[in-house]
């Protein structure tokens, strides 16, 4: 296979009808701790409490599945419900997941001190962000007194084709996956400068490749600039990206590549495992 050449952030999507059919044919999969995840997964921002019937709405159960999930989840303690409007929110207990994430990710550990180097020595906002099919999560995260967006934080999902980071990512992936990814992704102008037509998204991703480095200039925030490289497994595979952040208002494009583009790509290069 031939490489490459030269939503909201944190919006819940429902299960496609292909998603389910897909699961209901794999024999191995538990779709009851399937059920238990949605259950967990539509809670957020804009829903921090449900009740039982937006519960069965959100996830599309039924009532008395809905009822059976949320009554499992407040005995284990990841959900708790008011006694008194009977609605239902998430308890600190499913923070447990992210804290063991952390723990455990040896790309978090081996990033760590490049990403605290790079914030010190530029004083910007260091990312370190995964891919995730359509989208890029952010995995660690040090702030400048420049803060860019306080709405962005540790577990924020931003589209992987509008962002210097998911741009970064798709460029070292074979050319038919990180087409399928662009293919599925929801491609829309979150603002006037967003990349999102198929045939300019390619061209932005094989230049990324060339270049070794990808940059986003308000393409998902305005007054948002962000340049990106990828860091690579021992496959040469993208494991994550590190990026850094800084104001439009600071910088011109050219000055954005000029000081930082060596620097994120000798970061990228330290962490990765090639």
């Amino acid at each position: 296979m031939s490489t490459l050449d030269a939503s909201p952030a944190g919006r819940k999507r429902a299960a496609t009808s292909d998603d389910k059919a897909e699961r209901k044919d794999d024999a191995l999969m538990v779709m009851s701790v399937e059920k238990a995840f949605r259950v967990l997964s539509a809670f957020g921002r804009q829903h921090p409490t449900l009740n039982l019937s937006q519960v069965a709405s959100v996830t599309g159960m039924d009532l008395s599945a809905a009822q059976r999930f949320t009554h499992t989840l407040v005995k284990l303690g990841f959900l708790s419900k008011d006694s008194e409007t009977k609605r239902f929110e998430l308890t600190a207990k499913t923070l447990d997941l992210g804290y063991h994430f952390f723990r455990s990710s040896r790309l978090v550990d081996r990033a760590m001190p490049y990403l605290m180097h790079l914030s010190k020595e530029t004083e910007e906002t260091v990312n370190l962000t995964m891919l995730e099919d359509t989208e890029i999560i952010f995995v660690s995260r040090f702030l400048s007194r420049h803060v860019l967006n306080t709405d962005v934080i540790i577990g924020t999902r931003m589209p992987a084709y509008c962002t210097a980071p998911g741009i970064a990512m798709l460029s070292r992936l074979p050319e038919a996956e990180a087409l399928a990814i662009i293919d599925r992704s929801d491609l829309q102008p979150h603002t006037p400068s967003t990349t999102w037509q198929r045939e300019r998204l390619v061209s932005k991703i094989r230049e990324a490749r060339a270049q070794g480095y990808a940059t986003a200039f308000e393409e998902f925030y305005l007054g948002d600039a962000s340049i990106a490289a990828p860091i690579l497994d021992h496959r040469g595979r993208p494991e994550g990206a590190v990026n850094v952040a800084v104001s439009c208002s600071r910088y011109s494009r050219e000055e954005v590549v000029t000081r930082y583009s060596s620097l994120i790509i000798a970061a990228a290069h330290a962490i990765s495992r090639v």
